[in-house]
């Protein structure tokens, strides 16, 4: 897999999350495999204790390891990401990042927390070592729209920076493998997800 889909919500579904599987099925028509990760399936004890002898902490931070870029996705809580994603990124060596792509996503309840991606998260990730983060996307409840039946909506504005988004990470992947981008027609659709255990990453192929 490409592309690891790192979810750090405490609650599933949340509007984070569901914004990261948006996210992820747009970049899989695009041709890249991912697999999902989130981090509430971890063992709890496990991961506030940095146990890294526990074999599901271990397969999360190697899923890190494996891709060669990440989606990041938090809730804003407290002008911040949560703690559930700030106990997992310090699982990470201190280069855990180094020479991977990084888009982070943000949903939060209003306009004010536009920036906390930028001033919280980002300067993490750097600290990590990665190649490069993408512009922060942060989305607000008035501009996602979920239904049982239609699935996520995305207002016009929040569509347009999602979108710009998926293109800079997919153009970002290509280039590391030294291809061109394929044609969305000619990739086929993801066509089934794989959960090894309850806490494994979720594998969806393009």
């Amino acid at each position: 897999m490409s592309i690891l889909l790192l979810g750090g919500s405490p609650q599933l579904p949340s509007s984070s999350s569901r914004l990261l599987l948006h996210i992820g099925e747009q970049l899989a028509l695009q041709g890249h495999g991912y697999a999902s990760l989130h981090v509430r399936d971890l063992p709890s004890r496990a991961l506030l204790l940095a146990d890294y002898d526990d074999a599901a902490i271990a397969r999360a931070v190697r899923a890190v390891a494996d891709v060669d870029a990440i989606v990041i996705a938090t809730p804003i809580y407290k002008a911040a990401y949560t703690g559930l994603l700030k106990a997992f990124l310090d699982l990470l060596p201190q280069d855990g990042l180094a020479g991977k792509l990084v888009l982070p996503l943000a949903t939060g309840g209003g306009h004010a927390h536009t920036l906390a991606l930028d001033y919280a998260l980002r300067p993490v990730l750097h600290a990590l070592g990665a190649k490069q983060v993408f512009t922060s996307i942060y989305a607000n409840a008035q501009q996602l729209d979920w239904h049982e039946e239609r699935g996520l909506s995305l207002d016009a504005p929040i569509a347009e920076r999602v979108q710009a988004g998926i293109e800079e990470l997919s153009s970002g992947l290509f280039v590391l493998r030294g291809r061109r981008p394929t044609a969305p027609a000619e990739i086929p659709l993801p066509v089934r997800s794989l959960q090894d255990q309850p806490y494994a990453p979720h594998y969806q192929a393009a």
